[in-house]
């Protein structure tokens, strides 16, 4: 496990880059590994970052259909988002762990 600075705090990631630890996790801190992964991040992001972390925290499958009948945006304007590799870059600004459902 390493460790790296966003937004000025250090925070535990893996080998992948994603956050060990959700609680570590602010809004700042999701604006720079948005950066990293060339996104800008609105609050349309946002919104979806803080769908798939009450997701995780209540320990609910994390998938690409369920963040579509989320009710904040649907699958195309997911990929819109997060093109690419959506859910992988989702979880990883999210600060939450790759879901099971990624490869």
């Amino acid at each position: 496990m390493s460790q790296k600075v966003y937004a000025g705090t250090t925070v535990d990631v893996n080998e992948e880059g994603y956050m060990t630890d959700a609680s570590q996790w602010t809004k700042e801190i999701a604006r720079e590994i948005a950066k990293e992964e060339n996104i800008d991040l609105t609050d349309k992001h946002l919104a979806v970052c803080e769908f798939i972390r009450n997701k995780q925290a209540n320990s609910e499958s994390i998938t690409i259909r369920s963040v579509g009948n989320s009710g904040i945006i649907d699958i195309k304007g997911f990929y819109q988002l997060f093109p690419g590799a959506p859910m992988k870059k989702a979880a990883k600004i999210a600060g939450i762990p790759k879901p099971a459902s990624c490869v």
